[in-house]
């Protein structure tokens, strides 16, 4: 959940030796049953933050970006306090929930995160005016250098931002329209990026588009607000953002992955007790989605999640461009047991034993 704080965008570049899944899955091979392997057995860690040490003593919300060469670019929230700050007179706001989007073909980064001031995302009143205090705002951050330098600088900080180019408020929080009496109908009470990662589209139609997700407390025919997912895409580089139809109902935190057929499949965070990630498919590259489905194969303790294929390099249509790679807390009531899942039949329904092991 995202307060109303005094909350920084922490930054690190590392150079890893990333060792993800083995030769176990090059070449494809059917696995007769699911398996359990130790994360010891495939993975190195690097500490970044931790708690109680440097200026900000407490960190959550991490996203990472892996630019090549060896080279992952994370950052990571910074707070000054272990919760929301309770006093009077303390200056609310902060940037926080970071997620990135790597343009593959420029080298450009992008940094989605929430820019907050006396509210947060379930306190956020109808409205894209940056400069309303009551308004929870959405900025990106670009860099061209490799995460080095980025067009927002903190330097600037305590002073708020201006309403400038990195504020994307307007395209991802409508107000919406009235429709039969109802106000507001489609407009966007509160929002942020599904922190983590977004995608770029390599195949197809629409083949180089940008893709970030967000929540939404999203304005019904009813009149009641839900939380629903939507995308925001770039077919410009960066240059402008547009806004997806929100989908679902008791939607959450989510994250999208390109198929090896150019579809894209969204992974939801569950909020309405569940207990299982929710799927659903686009198949305009992320504009519109069908109607997200609980899938029992992926149980979800209602927190946040990844999806990515394995080799995002793979040819379209090939059978590595099929193996895809899934991380959260494999429990419906606790954040426990982390655990990695890889599908080699595009996480279609259905038994995953084809080529399914579990890392934990």
């Amino acid at each position: 959940m995202i307060y109303a704080s005094q909350s920084t965008l922490q930054y690190a570049i590392s150079v890893l030796s990333l060792c993800a899944l083995p030769s176990i899955l090059t070449p494809v091979q059917a696995a007769p049953a699911p398996s359990t392997l130790h994360s010891r057995e495939l993975f190195s860690q690097q500490v970044l933050a931790t708690n109680g040490v440097g200026p900000a003593p407490y960190y959550r919300i991490v996203a990472l970006a892996n630019l090549g060469n060896g080279v992952v670019l994370a950052a990571h929230v910074g707070r000054p306090v272990e919760g929301q700050p309770g006093s009077t007179g303390v200056q609310k706001y902060g940037f926080s929930d970071p997620s990135y989007v790597v343009d593959r073909e420029t080298g450009t980064i992008f940094n989605f995160h929430v820019f907050s001031k006396n509210v947060g995302f379930g306190s956020s009143v109808i409205g894209n005016d940056d400069a309303n205090l009551n308004v929870i705002s959405s900025e990106v951050s670009v860099s061209t250098d490799g995460g080095v330098s980025w067009s927002t600088d903190p330097t600037n900080q305590p002073s708020l931002p201006p309403a400038a180019s990195s504020l994307i408020t307007t395209a991802v929080k409508p107000v919406g329209q009235t429709v039969n009496g109802v106000a507001n109908v489609g407009g966007v009470v509160g929002q942020f990026a599904a922190s983590g990662e977004g995608i770029q589209l390599r195949y197809g139609a629409h083949a180089g588009r940008l893709i970030q997700q967000f929540v939404g407390r999203v304005v019904q025919p009813s009149g009641n607000v839900i939380y629903q997912a939507y995308s925001v895409y770039s077919d410009d580089g960066g240059s402008t953002w547009h806004m997806g139809s929100p989908v679902g109902v008791g939607m959450d935190e989510n994250k999208v992955v390109e198929l090896s057929n150019g579809n894209v499949m969204l992974n939801s965070r569950p909020s309405d007790g569940s207990g299982y990630r929710k799927v659903s498919i686009s198949t305009d590259g992320g504009i519109t989605y069908s109607v997200p489905k609980s899938e029992t194969q992926l149980p979800d303790p209602a927190n946040n999640g990844a999806i990515t294929r394995m080799y995002p390099d793979a040819a379209e249509g090939s059978a590595n461009a099929k193996i895809l790679l899934f991380t959260n807390a494999n429990s419906q009531t606790s954040r426990v047991q982390g655990t990695a899942r890889y599908s080699c039949d595009v996480g279609r329904p259905g038994p995953l034993a084809v080529c399914s092991k579990l890392v934990r």
